[in-house]
């Protein structure tokens, strides 16, 4: 799984990318800081299951903290959008064609209004117009994609032997599109199978529109939430855009927090409300900066939202679960650690599914699935479901 942060210069993804994977980056007030994409591994935070067998996890990949299991996916910062982006301007092409593995975007959006569309610094700009810039170019870069293959339909009346759902979904192979998402867009806006060719413009990118949605869902990040014209600015945007998911954030606050974290300043577990200060190690100036961190975002927002978006875009939007590989009467590897991996799956997931998963031999010679809770066996169409416990028996 790959997401993608996406949005102007300026607005914080670097500074998100960097608090959500700790990863070094480059991180200045100036456009187009960031010229190739950083890729850097951040994780989504679930509740553990060892608890429930009275055990600690050993996370090979990941780490688990109070019960709170952090499984990893790939971020992928990418450089700043700006408008005329599809057409080539700026860094437009690059940050196209960097976003086509990209199964998911985060939106950073600058909510404080103290950046131009641009990324330069300014006062009282409406960040709503760059949640609009960006939903068009995005709708239009999948435009340009769907008029190549629709122009064929166009040309000719031979060309419409072949089936158009198969035609885009290989026109847009690159971006992960399958050709049931194709089908499933033409039938939610009732669209005409067999004569593509007959669409109108508004018919095309209203498709383009759908068709992106569905296959790079996005989340909005309402980035620099503390700052003092934010909140309103959020209040605005919520009410602009009701169907979008948009979360109040600070980048800044959650890389001061993982960083105290990190040297042993704080104990502090990403996308809880509270943290504890170690009062031995702190210096007054460290003290006053932490408070205000808490009283600014975590008593108001409940957290710095970083951790909130990725379980978000994962979880709500992409609609993954969770799946750990364990033995019925055995829950650790070969090599005696216990809950070793914990997988994200795509919902609707069978045992069998999951077997391949594993390991292709364990698809190819799959007898059942044991699960490690209720002891009960499983058939390879069984669906799982999120935080499911499960062993693969083979022949």
């Amino acid at each position: 799984m790959l997401i993608g942060l996406v949005g102007k210069p300026s607005c914080g993804k670097s500074t998100f990318f960097k608090a959500a994977t700790l990863a070094e980056v480059e991180i200045a007030s100036y456009p187009f800081t960031t010229i190739k994409p950083n890729h850097g591994i951040g994780y989504v935070k679930i509740d553990c299951i060892d608890k429930e067998f009275n055990v600690q996890c050993q996370p090979r990949t990941g780490y688990c903290v109070d019960g709170k299991r952090f499984v990893p996916v790939e971020l992928m910062d990418v450089a700043g959008l700006i408008k005329g982006a599809s057409k080539g301007k700026g860094l437009g092409n690059q940050f196209l064609d960097d976003l086509r593995q990209a199964d998911i975007f985060i939106h950073i959006v600058d909510i404080s209004g103290t950046t131009d569309a641009e990324g330069k610094e300014t006062k009282g700009y409406e960040p709503a117009q760059d949640v609009e810039m960006l939903e068009n170019e995005l709708d239009l870069w999948y435009l340009g994609i769907l008029k190549k293959v629709w122009r064929t339909f166009s040309k000719t009346i031979e060309v419409q032997k072949i089936d158009f759902a198969e035609a885009v979904a290989k026109q847009f192979s690159g971006l992960k599109v399958k050709e049931e998402d194709v089908k499933d867009v033409m039938r939610k806006l009732n669209y005409n199978f067999e004569k593509p060719a007959e669409w109108t413009d508004k018919e095309l990118i209203n498709f383009a529109h759908e068709l992106r949605h569905l296959t790079k869902p996005m989340i909005i990040a309402a980035n620099k939430i503390d700052l003092p014209d934010s909140a309103e600015n959020f209040k605005k945007l919520k009410k602009l855009y009701p169907k979008l998911q948009i979360v109040p954030c600070s980048a800044d606050s959650e890389l001061a927090l993982r960083e105290a974290a990190k040297i042993g300043l704080i104990e502090y577990i990403p996308g809880e409300k509270n943290f504890k200060l170690n009062r031995k190690e702190l210096s007054d100036k460290q003290k006053e900066a932490l408070e205000i961190i808490k009283k600014n975002v975590c008593n108001v927002y409940g957290s710095t939202g970083i951790q909130q978006i990725l379980n978000k875009a994962v979880f709500d939007l992409l609609e993954y679960i969770a799946v750990f590989p364990a033995g019925a009467h055995k829950l650790a590897d070969s090599k005696g650690n216990i809950l070793p991996d914990c997988f994200l799956l795509p919902k609707g997931s069978t045992a069998l599914d999951f077997a391949y998963y594993l390991h292709t031999d364990f698809g190819k010679n799959f007898i059942k699935a044991i699960d490690a809770r209720s002891k009960c066996a499983w058939g390879k169409e069984h669906k799982l479901k999120h935080r499911d416990a499960i062993e693969i028996i083979t022949r």
